[in-house]
């Protein structure tokens, strides 16, 4: 049963500390401020997308765990964590 969810996690795309771990890259490039502008224009693009994602799996793991620990039914606990349009 763990490899199934590892297997669907490794198909789903990076995990949350991967992602992490390549924004705290980008930074510390960033930070040294030796790189042209294109490039840190680009990087900037590549971390702010990395950031959209993070908060995304942030979002779903506290769907999760607010199911759990409320006894919500996973539909239900989704349709609230929705952002107001």
């Amino acid at each position: 049963m763990a490899q199934n969810r590892r297997a669907k996690s490794a198909q789903a795309g990076p995990g949350f500390e991967s992602l992490l771990a390549r924004i705290e890259e980008i930074v510390a490039r960033l930070e040294k401020g030796d790189l042209p502008l294109e490039d840190s224009v680009q990087l900037f693009e590549e971390g702010m997308r990395l950031c959209t994602d993070c908060t995304r799996l942030l979002d779903q793991a506290e769907t999760r765990v607010r199911v759990l620990l409320e006894g919500e039914p996973p539909a239900e606990a989704e349709a609230q964590s929705e952002p107001a349009s």
